[in-house]
């Protein structure tokens, strides 16, 4: 079955004006013929994409799916057109990267320096995403290459282990627990949290515990982003658990006091998930063998992600 552009773009403004005059006219078509080809499509496919109602139209299923397919094929030929006139300009490739805010607070700055001074003619684009939103993107082609703290949710994607990170705790330092060098999570529930916004997996990990000790995470702010946490912390709102390199660096910024985080799920692994490496252009293949030698770090499917031999991270200095 062969789609037109014309028709496509027509549905996606149909669905985005909630009318079928102002999607026509949006598209620059007669009403009649934006009608015609809207009947013909849902002819073709044997469903309807919209329903009428008295205040206009609204997408059925069947005309979310297709929305959602003409979004992604458009920011698909977008990065197309991109690409292509890039090479006018002597770029020689453009990998886009997703990933973990955790990720690219952690691991990723170093890593994206070397590669680029080795492939100066590889344009780079970094995408901060949710673990869950990272594979989406991989597996739906929106991202070359994802990277995420487990568990994960798309099969389609082959993982390598890339990273360990490791979390700690930040408080105030005129808290009660700024004295100690480390503390136990269950003695952070007895405080307000500072959290990250909802879907981010360490907020849900947080939560899961809590509910395991059958006590409540008392989460008073979720915010989005490291760098507000810290100053929610500052201002004396409650306490976070948030990346050992972050919790560090803010700490020379902001009042605020690092601390151990004594739990066995404090150290957690990072992922660098494609989707199929063989096929992927050059660059990409590159990018991931620097990062995750196949050597060091074999191919490895998702039951054996946790036995693959990890590459340390650097040894975390702690505070006193």
């Amino acid at each position: 079955m062969r789609f037109d552009l014309t028709t496509l773009n027509l549905v996606l403004a149909i669905a985005d004006t909630r009318s079928i005059t102002r999607g026509a006219e949006q598209e620059h078509l007669a009403l009649a013929a934006a009608s015609k080809r809207l009947s013909d499509l849902e002819a073709r496919l044997g469903v309807a994409l919209f329903e009428r109602r008295a205040r206009g139209v609204e997408p059925t299923e069947a005309g979310r799916a297709l929305v959602r397919h003409i979004r992604s094929l458009n920011a698909s030929l977008h990065a197309l057109e991109s690409e292509v006139v890039e090479f006018s300009r002597g770029i020689k490739g453009h990998l886009r990267i997703a990933a973990s805010a955790g990720a690219i607070t952690e691991c990723l700055p170093a890593d994206l320096a070397a590669f680029s001074q080795a492939h100066p003619g590889i344009r780079i684009s970094l995408e901060d995403l949710t673990n869950a939103e990272v594979q989406a993107a991989v597996a739906e082609g929106r991202a070359d290459v994802g990277i995420f703290v487990p568990p994960q949710h798309e099969a389609r994607l082959r993982c390598r282990h890339y990273r360990d990170g490791e979390l700690a705790v930040l408080v105030p330092r005129d808290h009660a627990l700024a004295r100690r060098e480390a503390v136990p999570f269950d003695a952070l529930l007895d405080f307000d949290i500072v959290g990250l916004h909802l879907g981010a997996t360490l907020q849900e990990q947080m939560r899961e515990r809590a509910q395991a000790l059958g006590r409540t995470l008392n989460v008073r702010l979720q915010v989005r982003g490291f760098d507000a946490i810290a100053q929610l912390v500052e201002a004396g709102l409650g306490v976070a658990v948030l990346p050992a390199v972050a919790a560090q660096r803010f700490a020379r910024i902001f009042a605020v006091q690092p601390l151990a985080l004594q739990a066995d799920w404090a150290r957690r692994p990072y992922l660098l998930a494609v989707r199929d490496l063989e096929a992927q252009p050059a660059v990409v293949q590159r990018f991931v063998e620097a990062l995750c030698p196949a050597d060091t770090t074999p191919d490895t499917a998702p039951a054996a992600q946790t036995a693959a031999t990890p590459r340390q991270s650097p040894p975390r200095k702690r505070t006193p």
